[in-house]
C-alpha cells in the first residue's frame, strides 16, 4: 500500500509536469545540439525541425503558465477511466521549478512541488504528505522539461521524435508529435509511447497523452491557458489546518 501510495504522488507529478515542464536551467541562452547529432535517434524532417525551432524560439521567453485541466486516468485491468479536473500553475523561480495543483472533482486536492519536494494536502482527511524527490530529481525534473516552454531540439537528448501531422484543437492549429525514449533513456521504463499536441509558436501543449507498458494510460487536455500572468504566490503554499495530519514518505 505504501508503495501504491508514492506511485500515486509520483504519477501526479508526472502528469503536472510530464508535460508540463519548464526549461529553467541556464541551458536557455546555449545553442541546441546539431539535428542528428544523437546516435539512436532517426533523421529529423525539414518539418519537424520547423516546429522544434519554433518551441526552441518560444521557450527563451518562457516563465509561467497557468491552465484548466482535465485528466483522463485509463486503467486497462479494469477497463475504467477516472477524471480528474483542476487548475495548474507553473513559474520559474531562479532556476529552480515551482508548481501548484488544484484538484476541484472528483475529490478536493492540493498539490505543490518546491524546493525539491513534493507535498501533496488532502483536506476530506485533513492530511498532509510529503515526499522528497532526492536522488529522483533528475527524472522528475525530465519529465517537468515537457508540455510547457520546453526547447524543441532539446527534446532529441532523451527522445526519439517523430511528426504526426497537424490537428486543431480549440482553434488552434497543433504539430502532433509522438515521443519515444532513446535506449539510454530511463523514460521507455515508464511511458513505452508519448502523443503530444503542441502550439510551435507559444511552446505549450493543448494535449497530451501517456502510455505505460501496462496498456494504462493518461490523457490530459488543458484549456484557458495563460503565458507569463505571474500567478498569485498563494498558489504554491499549502492550506494546511493547525490540526493536520503530516506524512512523511521516504
Amino acid at each position: 500500500m505504501k508503495s501504491n501510495k508514492i506511485q500515486s504522488i509520483i504519477l501526479v507529478l508526472v502528469v503536472i509536469f510530464a508535460f508540463c515542464g519548464f526549461v529553467l536551467s541556464s541551458n536557455a541562452s546555449k545553442k541546441p545540439k546539431l539535428v542528428g547529432q544523437k546516435s539512436d535517434s532517426p533523421p529529423v524532417s525539414p518539418e519537424l525541425d520547423e516546429v522544434l525551432a519554433k518551441m526552441d524560439k518560444a521557450a527563451q521567453s518562457f516563465k509561467s503558465v497557468q491552465a484548466d485541466f482535465e485528466w483522463d486516468q485509463y486503467t486497462k485491468v479494469v477497463d475504467q477511466t477516472d477524471v480528474q479536473k483542476g487548475q495548474l500553475y507553473l513559474q520559474r523561480h531562479g532556476t529552480d521549478i515551482e508548481a501548484g495543483v488544484i484538484i476541484t472533482s472528483p475529490a478536493n486536492k492540493q498539490v505543490v512541488f518546491k524546493d525539491s519536494r513534493v507535498r501533496m494536502y488532502e483536506p476530506n482527511i485533513d492530511q498532509l504528505t510529503e515526499r522528497e524527490v532526492g536522488a529522483n530529481k533528475a527524472d522528475v525534473e525530465s519529465f517537468m522539461r515537457l508540455g510547457f516552454g520546453e526547447r524543441g531540439h532539446d527534446l532529441l537528448k532523451s527522445y526519439q521524435v517523430k511528426m504526426d501531422g497537424w490537428e486543431t484543437i480549440d482553434g488552434v492549429k497543433t504539430a502532433k508529435l509522438e515521443l519515444e525514449g532513446n535506449a539510454s533513456s530511463s523514460i521507455r521504463n515508464m511511458f513505452s509511447r508519448i502523443i503530444w499536441w503542441i502550439d510551435p509558436d507559444h511552446d505549450v501543449s493543448l494535449r497530451q497523452q501517456l502510455f505505460q507498458p501496462s496498456g494504462d494510460y493518461r490523457l490530459a487536455r488543458y484549456s484557458h491557458i495563460k503565458l507569463n500572468a505571474k500567478p498569485s504566490q498563494d498558489f504554491f503554499k499549502i492550506n494546511s489546518t493547525s490540526k493536520t495530519k503530516t506524512v512523511r514518505m521516504k
